[in-house]
């Protein structure tokens, strides 16, 4: 009897020292998938994609559910403009986690960058559904830029007229709206915005180049120059930005 006691009690001992072992080696695993992950995230931010894509595919071999982890992704594959390879893991990051609405808006600008504006649109107005979603004017303004790029550019000026209320001075929403103007002909609005937006931005080259633009367009050479001598000296310079306004004042030369 003292026998078979001890043999349960034995027993039990090990089923109990192999459980905490297992649940040990589980916790270990789970941490370092957490760590390889945020090295991938943290190489992401830095805006090292290969390296970034590297090690979040190495995570997803030990967390392959994780819907954070397959957003990552996602951007990693954005970073290397492969869109086409970045649009099915916003889309499994989703089928997980459906509520995922920072995922959705990654999904609709992968959709916007390759064209598919009729996937996008519902994409980004689902997004704004979302009414925690902490930034709106970026789902605005990329229905703003859809809507510029259908030629419905109506429908582009309020969507991103509605950006700018949220975030007075939004760079991507005031070059959008810029673009509007001038590709409607509405070029005196396009200069009187502008000028305007650059009291608030007085050092972004893609503003001035808009302004250049519009004065180019209204045959007003001198003032064109001028904006392009500032986006010449406020645009990164080995930027393509940088290039078009060097070679638009040696023209002039």
């Amino acid at each position: 009897m003292k026998q078979t006691l001890m043999w349960v009690l034995l027993s039990g001992f090990l089923i109990s020292a192999c459980t905490s072992s297992s649940t040990s080696q589980k916790q270990d695993d789970a941490r370092l998938a957490e760590a390889v992950k945020m090295q991938g995230e943290a190489l992401l931010v830095q805006g090292d994609y290969t390296a970034a894509l590297s090690r979040l595919l190495e995570a997803r071999k030990m967390i392959p559910g994780n819907p954070y982890l397959l957003n990552s992704l996602g951007l990693a594959y954005m970073g290397k403009n492969r869109d086409d390879l970045a649009e099915p893991y916003f889309q499994t990051a989703l089928t997980i986690k459906p509520d995922y609405t920072e995922a959705l808006n990654n999904l609709g600008v992968a959709y916007l960058r390759q064209k598919k504006w009729d996937l996008a649109i519902p994409a980004f107005e689902k997004v704004l559904q979302d009414l925690l979603y902490p930034t709106p004017q970026f789902p605005l303004s990329n229905l703003g830029r859809v809507y510029f790029e259908k030629q419905n550019y109506q429908l582009a000026e309020s969507y991103f007229l509605q950006a700018l209320d949220v975030m007075p001075g939004f760079v991507t929403a005031s070059h959008g709206l810029a673009q509007v103007y001038l590709a409607s002909r509405q070029v005196d609005e396009a200069i009187d915005f502008l000028t305007n937006a650059l009291r608030r931005l007085p050092h972004n080259a893609i503003l001035h180049a808009d302004l250049a633009r519009a004065y180019e367009s209204k045959g007003q050479t001198a003032r064109a120059r001028e904006a392009w001598q500032k986006v010449s000296r406020y645009a990164r310079e080995n930027s393509e930005l940088g290039q078009t306004a060097r070679k638009k004042l040696s023209e002039g030369d």
